[in-house]
């Protein structure tokens, strides 16, 4: 890889060399000389084809918890989620039962690996909310999840972006299948798909900054409606903050400066 430092900015190949921008930077690298028909079919590339086919079920592991929070990605990720969230499923896969390229995602068994994650690694949930508070409780049939913030002093215990007015606590639930090579798709599929990339949010009414809360904060997640839960399936629960500027009465959200991660899994 090269940068380039001309003022003439490519796109595209050219003459075997291709033009690309990553992170606001022009770069370039020599096309690839090795054909996919032969990476596809060469012996010589089996390893190549056992890792592609690992990557392709994490990224598939990946959308799914993605989806299951698909109201709140966009409004709390960061531009690498995508690619953070697939990195941590290819770890798990990497622990799974099965010989290389078809071993398992064990969503379940290792799901505590998501425990901490931040949406927004560069905004950890920590350095924007500090007040005191309990973990989210998951009952036992792991379709309801309940959040409780005691009072508190929002001066103190939030550091707000410049211009936000009020602020909403969020509490967000997803699910997530484990995954298993399929030979007869030569695919990774979801063990079960009966809530796989299902979730759902609770937000709490918009609280001002300044001073106390004024009372307790209570959030609940109910997904009764989903019916049982597989025992295949993993539970992932974030809590979140997102902030609002008031003008003229009306309540604008911030499209940056809001952060969220997970608290705690089932």
């Amino acid at each position: 890889m090269a940068r380039n430092k001309s003022f003439i900015r490519l796109d595209g190949t050219l003459d075997g060399l291709t033009f690309y921008r990553q992170n606001g930077e022009s770069l370039v690298k020599t096309k690839s000389q090795v054909s996919k028909n032969r990476i596809m079919r060469d012996p010589a590339y089996k390893r190549t084809r056992e890792n592609m086919m690992e990557f392709g079920g994490s990224a598939r592991a990946g959308k799914a918890f993605r989806d299951g929070f698909a109201n709140m990605v966009k409004l709390m990720g960061d531009s690498y989620l995508s690619a953070r969230v697939s990195g941590l499923m290819k770890r798990i896969n990497s622990t799974g039962a099965g010989k290389r390229g078809e071993r398992d995602i064990d969503v379940v068994a290792m799901r505590d690996m998501f425990r901490n994650f931040e949406f927004n690694k560069q905004l950890p949930f920590k350095s924007v909310f500090y007040a005191p508070y309990t973990l989210p409780e998951i009952d036992p049939a792991r379709d309801l999840a309940k959040w409780k913030v005691v009072d508190f002093n929002t001066d103190a215990f939030i550091t707000a972006p410049e211009g936000a007015t009020h602020f909403k606590l969020v509490l967000a639930a997803g699910y997530v299948s484990n995954y298993s090579y399929e030979s007869a798709t030569n695919t990774y599929e979801p063990v079960d798909e009966t809530v796989n990339g299902l979730g759902g949010t609770d937000i709490s009414a918009a609280i001002p900054l300044g001073g106390m809360v004024g009372g307790d904060t209570s959030l609940t997640v109910d997904l009764t409606a989903l019916g049982a839960i597989p025992a295949t399936s993993a539970l992932f629960v974030s809590i979140g903050i997102v902030f609002y500027q008031e003008i003229n009465t009306e309540l604008y959200e911030f499209a940056q400066s809001n952060t969220m991660k997970v608290a705690v899994t089932g």
